[in-house]
């Protein structure tokens, strides 16, 4: 089975795929988390966007993995660190150049061609899985997604100001659905569930029943 949740960031895609994986006993693809990850390493290593040949090099550098729904980057549990605010207000720059998502999409489509899925992101309908048995296009307000996304930063120990959320929320989906390679967009044959005024158990209801029906 695969399973694909793309949408903008803070539209509840992590946390609905997570639950699902755990009810339905399969492998849940943290897409976001990868390109992360990435962005993580670029950072420690002072490695520009602008140097590409740099970000080819450290690409063969890097090993992901997902060990029980965490992520880890050359053998060290990353999971917090790429949740940073510096790490989110970057990673849309470096998800966009071309390399670092043909790098990341090959990972991701092999991993799903070995095992039954849920897999979310931008372009996982539309790139990643376009077989996909069901594709879901998760969306919410800017101003709910950024209550969200301060939600979880108060939990990982951030303080941060709404409105800045809220500019930084509009910032990455500018760059996110404009950019040239694999732009965040919903795929033709997806479902689009507005999740605004949901909550979490509605949604995984929602989808589990869709996934039901074929």
């Amino acid at each position: 089975m695969k399973i694909a949740i793309d949408g903008p960031a803070g539209s509840g895609k992590s946390t609905i795929a997570k639950q699902i994986a755990n009810n339905l006993n399969i492998t849940y693809i943290d897409t976001g988390a990868m390109y992360r990850a990435i962005t993580l390493y670029c950072l420690n290593n002072q490695i520009s966007e602008d140097n590409l040949e740099m970000i080819k090099n450290a690409l063969h550098e890097i090993n992901l993995e997902f060990i029980n729904n965490i992520i880890f980057m050359n053998d060290l549990d990353v999971s917090l660190e790429i949740r940073s605010p510096l790490v989110t207000n970057n990673v849309s720059n470096y998800a966009k150049i071309s390399i670092i998502r043909e790098f990341l999409q090959e990972k991701q489509k092999m991993i799903a061609e070995e095992q039954s899925v849920i897999m979310d992101g931008r372009d996982i309908g539309t790139v990643v899985l376009k077989d996909a048995d069901i594709k879901i296009f998760l969306t919410a307000t800017v101003e709910e997604r950024a209550r969200r996304r301060l939600k979880d930063l108060s939990g990982d120990g951030y303080e941060m100001d709404i409105n800045i959320l809220i500019e930084e929320i509009r910032r990455r989906d500018e760059i996110d659905s404009t950019r040239l390679h694999s732009p965040l967009m919903k795929a033709e044959d997806a479902i689009e569930i507005d999740t605004s005024k949901m909550t979490i158990e509605e949604v995984v209801e929602t989808i589990e029943d869709l996934i039901r029906r074929g």
